[in-house]
């Protein structure tokens, strides 16, 4: 695949920026809606290739306190050992592994995702929407992706019966990344 001189450009050192970046999930409630929240708190870094992207790099800290879904009654929950326990896996870190790029715009991103004390491999397939200068002059780029994954997996595993039948919290969660990437130096 050749890849665009445009992207050839952005080879360089990034850091994710939290005031621009949003790392959330998606999950079953009472078998009837869905649940959305977002981690407030989280450190990122990677190394664009430009010329050859699958040469990319890229690692995620998440601090898992920073969990929020505009309930504090059901954040406190989730922070405790029935399912993220903070106190003990203060992070979720993704790092990756490989990167494919399908064209000049979408990527599948491979990594190692430890959530508590369980690494398990994903793959991501993320979009990428742009790169611009902004008033400040710093260079940035955009990044959409998103994954499921089984919380089981990870030993996120608390639930509760519900009355005719079915589960209170779904096992499948949706991760969503919304990314803006600053270019360092």
């Amino acid at each position: 695949m050749t890849t665009s001189p445009a992207l050839t450009e952005l080879t360089g050192d990034y850091v994710l920026d939290p005031a621009h970046t949003r790392i959330g999930f998606v999950a079953r409630h009472a078998m009837v809606t869905k649940v959305r929240g977002s981690f407030h708190q989280f450190e990122g870094t990677a190394h664009l290739d430009g010329a050859d992207p699958a040469r990319s790099t890229a690692q995620v800290v998440v601090k898992t306190e920073s969990i929020d879904t505009g309930v504090e009654q059901r954040d406190q929950h989730l922070r405790t050992n029935e399912f993220l326990d903070a106190p003990n896996f203060p992070d979720i870190t993704f790092r990756t592994t490989s990167i494919e790029p399908n064209s000049d715009t979408e990527y599948r991103v491979t990594g190692d995702l430890t959530i508590k004390d369980t690494t398990r491999p994903v793959t991501i397939d993320f979009e990428y929407t742009g790169n611009a200068v902004d008033p400040y002059g710093n260079r940035r780029v955009g990044l959409e992706g998103s994954v499921t994954i089984s919380r089981k997996e990870y030993g996120v595993t608390w639930n509760a019966a519900l009355e005719g039948g079915g589960v209170l919290v779904g096992d499948k969660v949706v991760l969503e990344f919304d990314i803006s990437a600053i270019k360092q130096g």
